[in-house]
């Protein structure tokens, strides 16, 4: 039996005395692109961040079944997370490549066979990078930006990479490159933590899925089959993707 990559128990996470998510389990398999969908609230956020050890919580995280939960978020990086948070949080004043360097301090403090090749495989990826390598990270634009954040965690030579809502705030054809890109990244085998608002884009993408509302997992199974649920068509694909002779029933 393949043994999870990630395995989360029991999670529960927020801020202060408000807490967030309630009992979260799920699990991801090396290889496999994961999301988690659902509305803006829910929690997605918080539970990319208790994971990645930015915010406390209770419960049970291991990675490759290594346990997580008392580690440091140093630690976790070194241990094979990746993060590319909503914000992206870029050095703006850095040029492009300089950004790419930082980012690959895990692999040079591992001493990761490869690793000096792994800016041209980054630029390799993300050929516009490589176009504005010299330019400054805050001159960007927003999908160039996102590339930059999804580059630079790639040089880490994460196990696990975890993306916030990587199409938020980018126009329609960025988005789709963004997705493109994804494929390529399942394709040569790099495991993936995907959160998203564009539920049709993520279910494409994804092998499992998970719905998180106000804090709770309502609904797992593979992304194709939570694509054709009734409940999920309703809520975040639209009525246009209802089968016209499957009525939703409450």
């Amino acid at each position: 039996m393949t043994q999870e990559l990630l395995e989360v128990a029991d999670l529960h996470a927020g801020y202060g005395r408000a807490e967030v998510l309630s009992g979260i389990n799920l699990r991801l398999r090396a290889g496999q692109v994961v999301t988690v969908i659902g509305p803006n609230g829910a929690g997605k956020s918080t539970m990319l961040n208790a994971l990645m050890g930015v915010l406390p919580f209770r419960g049970r995280v291991s990675l490759a079944g290594r346990d997580m939960a008392t580690r440091s978020l140093e630690e976790r990086v070194m241990a094979g997370l990746a993060l590319v948070p909503e914000r992206r949080e870029l050095f703006g004043t850095m040029p492009v490549e300089d950004n790419l360097l930082l980012g690959g301090w895990r692999a040079r403090r591992l001493r990761l066979d490869g690793r000096e090749g792994e800016l041209e495989r980054v630029y390799a990826l993300f050929p516009r990078l490589k176009e504005r390598r010299k330019q400054l990270a805050g001159t960007l634009s927003g999908g160039e930006r996102q590339m930059l954040a999804v580059g630079r965690a790639l040089m880490s030579r994460p196990q696990l990479l975890m993306l916030d809502e990587p199409s938020l705030g980018l126009a329609p054809l960025v988005v789709r490159e963004i997705f493109r890109i994804i494929e390529t990244l399942r394709a040569n085998g790099v495991s993936i933590l995907l959160v998203e608002q564009n539920a049709r884009a993520a279910l494409e993408v994804a092998d499992y899925a998970y719905v998180l509302e106000t804090g709770e997992l309502r609904l797992e199974g593979p992304a194709a089959d939570l694509a054709n649920d009734p409940r999920v068509i309703e809520t975040y694909l639209g009525a246009a993707r209802r089968p016209a002779a499957d009525p939703i029933t409450s």
